[in-house]
């Protein structure tokens, strides 16, 4: 599945629990809690968390809570594209281009 397939795929399955209606302030604070959760999965994987009741996790578990994590934020992100008509095509680009003006047009040639 492509990454413009996963988009397609996302908004059908918000539509059909009509949670693709919610408004943009409702899908921010979604997409602000996804990334709170990226930064606890980021420090149990990175340094660790010492918190009483929580139990002890293998290194893939805490690898794959910071995958889940991050395509939690990424699913936040594809909706919210999708309610103003934006594809991950559109996304990438427009990176692609601002990085391109910003840096690499003013950067000096390697030798």
């Amino acid at each position: 599945m492509t990454i413009g397939e996963h988009q397609t795929w996302l908004v059908d399955f918000y539509r059909s629990r009509q949670w693709y209606d919610l408004s943009y302030a409702i899908r921010l604070n979604f997409l602000s809690e996804e990334v709170g959760e990226v930064s606890q999965a980021l420090r149990a994987l990175e340094i660790g968390r010492d918190h009483p009741g929580e139990p002890s996790r293998s290194l893939t578990d805490k690898e794959n809570q910071v995958r889940e994590e991050l395509a939690d934020v990424l699913d936040q992100v594809l909706i919210l594209a999708a309610k103003y008509g934006m594809t991950p095509t559109d996304l990438i680009k427009q990176s692609e281009t601002k990085l391109a003006q910003r840096f690499i047009a003013v950067e000096e040639p390697l030798e």
